[in-house]
């Protein structure tokens, strides 16, 4: 049964527009290396990679703006998710290895903030869970599809994606720039997001979360924008 396909954000840089993120293929290709293509699957491996603790919380990036890749809109917003049937999608276009093993790690129910980028204002805009985990991401197979990759086999295929699930908005929008002023003050204080992915590992879509830094960010709903 087809599902619905969202069109997630590329890995470029959350600040500068027009860039893809999480979609170009030759993203983080100085880390693409045969070890890490081939590393497991499992939450050990993948978070060695990156020196972090095992993680259940996640930050995926999307583009909320139109912008067509080989004919095709990469937009899809987190009023996108909304709207498709049971506010499910899957998460495809993925391709990096390691944000493709960190996809590849989540186990149903884990929760994962919805951030905009490559848009006037980045930010997170909301919450989201993981209600299907990883499997074969159809892209790599089609022709047409600004994801294709024609190295990638059926019976071995590189690239996966799982399916999310809408569970709610932030009470108000965490930009970029407001989480930054935190990271920045945390390095100096060893605050929670002084080691956060998002400004260490700009360039991944898919960036593990501690459980220190999600409370952190929740909590940050319930404050004026610094």
């Amino acid at each position: 049964m087809p599902r619905p396909r969202k069109r997630p954000a590329g890995a470029a840089g959350p600040e500068k527009k027009g860039q893809s993120e999480k979609r170009t293929k030759f993203e983080n290709s100085g880390e693409a290396s045969a070890k890490v293509e081939n590393s497991s699957p499992q939450k050990t491996s993948v978070f060695k990679n990156c020196g972090r603790n095992l993680s259940n919380y996640w930050l995926m990036k999307s583009e909320p703006e139109s912008r067509l890749d080989k004919g095709i809109d990469v937009k899809f917003s987190i009023e996108d998710l909304k709207a498709q049937p049971m506010q499910t999608a899957c998460w495809d276009g993925v391709r990096n290895y390691q944000a493709r093993n960190f996809l590849r790690a989540m186990k149903l129910e884990e929760e994962a903030f919805f951030y905009h980028s490559n848009c006037k204002e980045p930010g997170i805009v909301g919450l989201m869970k993981i209600v299907k985990e990883a499997y074969p991401d159809h892209t790599q197979f089609e022709k047409n599809s600004p994801y294709y990759d024609p190295s990638s086999k059926e019976d071995n295929p590189k690239w996966s994606m799982v399916d999310v699930q809408f569970i709610r908005m932030m009470k108000r929008f965490i930009s970029l720039a407001e989480l930054k002023t935190y990271h920045q003050s945390h390095k100096a204080t060893g605050g929670p997001l002084k080691d956060m992915a998002l400004f260490t590992r700009k360039r991944l879509s898919v960036q593990p979360l501690t459980q220190e830094e999600f409370d952190f960010i929740l909590n940050l709903e319930e404050k004026e924008p610094s």
